[in-house]
């Protein structure tokens, strides 16, 4: 197994749930959390790189498993020697624990208990407000009670969200997401969840017949990040990232990556709109 930012595969390790990965944006190794091993999610995103994606939640998580598998490999990810086999020499770090899987976290019941399950184990290695703890959502589900308890808590971890946000407008977000979520849920939601947690907007640029951030997309969306503000939302920033591995949906073929100065550019204009911080990975 040789990890690289080009493959994340959520089968690396032979393990069910817990999979490690090198961040191209953080570049060190990212430990994922997959509850959505049934291939499903809520979304369907022209980029996705799931094959298979069917629509649904999460099954039922196994969670002495899940336990068993993120303890190993947490150690794994410390043990030198194990850093020296599988991970790029300028990448030898552990970075976080992210639940970042095949589907939306959230739409596990137990989201709450997997949860209680890392903060378990982070403790157990001494981890805990030490190593940075992601959840990776679309935001779909935020309205609900469970969920928000569930974001209180990762909150009390020391752990942030990484809210996805690929489109200002219904149009732009059923185009590239295949969801009828409506600017006024979004809105809604991200206004929840950064009251929750500490919350960063994760947002795919990239070309789909012309780019997807460009023009009045692009004016809806800065539009949205300074309204949520407005309503209170303290929002840590942008996350702004391209097109870097190879989608498994019908719309594949028409995608393509912009060009790096395009999305530094895009960051810049979005940065100077909203006078939030932007960080931009190619």
């Amino acid at each position: 197994m040789k990890l690289t930012t080009d493959d994340h595969g959520r089968d690396k390790a032979g393990m069910r749930y817990v999979y490690p990965v090198v961040s191209r944006r953080a570049r060190g190794v990212s430990i994922g959390i997959n509850l959505n091993t049934d291939n499903a999610c809520n979304w369907r995103c022209v980029y996705c790189q799931v094959p298979g994606l069917v629509r649904g939640g999460a099954p039922e998580v196994d969670l002495a498993r899940l336990e068993h598998e993120l303890t190993t490999m947490l150690a794994r990810a410390r043990d030198p020697q194990w850093m020296e086999r599988h991970v790029p020499q300028d990448a030898r770090r552990l970075n976080d624990v992210a639940l970042s899987g095949n589907g939306e976290s959230t739409t596990s019941a137990q989201f709450e208990a997997v949860l209680e399950v890392m903060a378990k184990v982070l403790a157990a290695a001494d981890l805990l407000g030490k190593l940075r703890v992601v959840l990776i959502t679309n935001g779909s589900m935020v309205a609900h009670a469970r969920v928000q308890r569930g974001l209180a808590r990762l909150a009390e971890l020391g752990g942030e969200v990484w809210f996805k946000l690929d489109a200002g407008t219904d149009e732009g977000r059923a185009r590239l997401n295949d969801t009828s979520m409506s600017r006024e849920r979004v809105l809604d939601a991200l206004v929840t969840c950064a009251g929750l947690a500490p919350t960063w907007v994760q947002t795919m640029a990239l070309d789909f017949e012309g780019p997807t951030l460009s023009g009045d997309e692009e004016r809806s969306y800065v539009e949205l990040l300074l309204l949520a503000r407005e309503r209170g939302a303290h929002l840590r920033g942008v996350l702004l990232y391209g097109f870097a591995r190879a989608s498994h949906q019908p719309e594949a073929a028409r995608l393509r990556a912009l060009e790096p100065a395009e999305l530094q550019a895009l960051g810049g204009r979005i940065a100077q709109a909203t006078g939030l911080i932007v960080q931009t990975t190619p």
